[in-house]
């Protein structure tokens, strides 16, 4: 008898329609065809033992499965549920009137457990797109597939389970999620507050107007001067996600095997912070069974690279496309995926190797020389794409004693989310662009025009500061954003001075 079962394999962070064929005839071969990897060969032997502890067998019959299309690789022990459900339904164990109405996937353990999945999430949607009725999948996974609407989400414990249900002799409840309570109510629960930072108010500044415009920024000071503490508090001062923004990174994360037991959505912006002995592939995606890489994985979030000279220069170079393009495509000789790479890129380092190079009190050990060569490990053209770079000084000892709590996240947040509403407001009919670190030469020319003081002043200041000639955007975006944050409609004398006080650690003027 053939019959057909309905799963899915993941191509970059989507879904693929699979049809199982499952064909039984007189014999006892068993043949397994479709690009299939070695973890789905395997499933024979899952599928038997899951089979005999629960009373059943595996039919005494030639059982040739197909997995169409052909030409995809299939990849991952999920598809060991629907191959385990096609071949009792070929054996006629189960009823064959159902399988064309559901999606169904899922890994069994040797007792028929079912073991959760990667993907939930995108595999339930593109059942939903193709008109559905339902997916059948991990009980674990039944929060995560349930918040796409329009579409039955059945979560089954075990392989038994799915079989009642198939057979009419067990109901299996649809698994509902409230949006409001998991979502919504989840926006604001930070472990860490800016309240908590002592001193350094010139660097809050700095993170406020990078998060307002979405910037990139870069700091640069001494150990212990409070680089990664405030970077790590960065997240809570970002506006929420949308729900949309939300659905982007949870399927990122889903496909990435990385979503926390049922957990149904990702609810805060995302804080990736990997070591500096990062690989290309890690930081970009790929490998032999392509996943998203720490780029993609901080997508519509945080992508914070704490002491950056030490990062290879190859894993470095890397980063300048995803950067530009909010995206990465990733190509080999056997496949090509595009994952989405929209990131706040944050950095931090040390001024010299031995960290105290403009220290107030404690002396440099570097000569000139060494303290050059330290900075050119960061390329012009990725310091290029960096809109805000700071320098910090150690915090005083009269700050650190200070018991009194500084401003509240909170606080910050929502001048930030006034800023951005303005920034969403002026770009609404720009495909693309949602905050003015995206402004194109055209935008910036429409939007960012100054005055002849203003313009005489920044003229002034390439000169005498002797800024290369990129930075000029960067100091007219950051100037936009000030002035977003002033509640101004045009950029004034002190937008620009602020913003151009950004820019004191332009390349040319490092380590002189």
């Amino acid at each position: 008898m053939l019959v057909k079962v309905l799963a899915a394999a993941i191509q970059g962070i989507n879904a693929t329609l699979v049809t199982i064929e499952v064909n039984a005839l007189r014999g006892i071969k068993f043949y397994l065809v479709g690009l299939p990897d070695n973890a789905v060969k395997e499933s024979q032997q899952r599928i038997n033992s899951a089979l005999n502890h629960n009373g059943l067998r595996f039919p005494s019959k030639q059982i040739i499965v197909n997995m169409a299309p052909a030409d995809i690789k299939k990849e991952g022990s999920a598809y060991d549920l629907p191959i385990a459900i096609g071949i009792l339904a070929a054996d006629e164990v189960i009823k064959s009137d159902k399988l064309d109405q559901y999606l169904i996937m899922g890994e069994l353990g040797l007792d028929g457990k079912l073991m959760p999945i990667k993907g939930a999430l995108p595999i339930t949607l593109k059942a939903r797109d193709l008109g559905y009725k339902g997916i059948i999948l991990p009980d674990s996974n039944a929060a995560e597939a349930a918040v796409v609407n329009g579409i039955e989400v059945l979560g089954a414990n075990n392989l038994i389970q799915v079989i009642k249900y198939l057979n009419n002799e067990l109901e299996i409840p649809p698994n509902t999620v409230d949006i409001e309570k998991d979502f919504y109510s989840k926006q604001s629960d930070f472990p860490f507050d800016f309240s908590e930072v002592r001193g350094q108010e010139s660097v809050k500044r700095a993170f406020e107007v990078a998060a307002a415009g979405g910037h990139n920024l870069i700091m640069v000071g001494p150990p212990g001067s409070g680089k990664s503490m405030m970077a790590k508090r960065l997240p809570s001062i970002l506006p929420p996600l949308t729900l949309q923004e939300s659905l982007e990174t949870t399927k990122i994360h889903s496909v990435s095997g990385m979503m926390p037991d049922s957990t149904s959505l990702i609810t805060q912006r995302p804080f990736r912070s990997p070591h500096h002995t990062v690989s290309s592939v890690a930081l970009c995606g790929g490998g032999a069974n392509p996943k998203p890489g720490e780029i993609s994985l901080a997508h519509n979030g945080v992508l914070f690279l704490d002491e950056l000279p030490e990062f290879s220069r190859d894993v470095l170079e890397v980063m300048r496309q995803p950067l530009e393009d909010r995206k990465i495509c990733v190509a080999r000789a056997s496949y090509k995926v595009e994952y989405p790479a929209g990131v706040m890129f944050v950095a931090s380092m040390n001024p010299c190797p031995c960290g105290y190079y403009n220290h107030p009190s404690r002396p440099c050990t570097c000569s000139p020389g060494q303290v050059q060569r330290y900075l050119n490990r960061i390329s012009g053209p990725l310091l290029d794409r960096i809109d805000l770079q700071i320098e910090i000084v150690p915090v005083p000892f009269e700050d650190i004693s200070n018991t009194k709590p500084g401003e509240t996240s909170a606080e910050i947040r929502k001048r930030v989310i006034a800023a951005r509403k303005i920034q969403e407001k002026r770009y609404k009919n720009q495909e693309g662009i949602y905050c003015n670190a995206q402004m194109t030469p055209k935008l910036i020319t429409e939007y960012a025009a100054l005055d002849e003081t203003s313009l005489a002043m920044l003229k002034t200041a390439m000169n005498r500061l002797n800024l290369s000639a990129r930075a000029y955007d960067r100091i007219l975006k950051v100037a936009r954003t000030i002035a977003d944050l002033d509640n101004s409609e045009n950029i004034q004398f002190q937008h620009i001075a602020e913003a151009i006080g950004y820019r004191n650690l332009d390349r040319e003027n490092w380590g002189t």
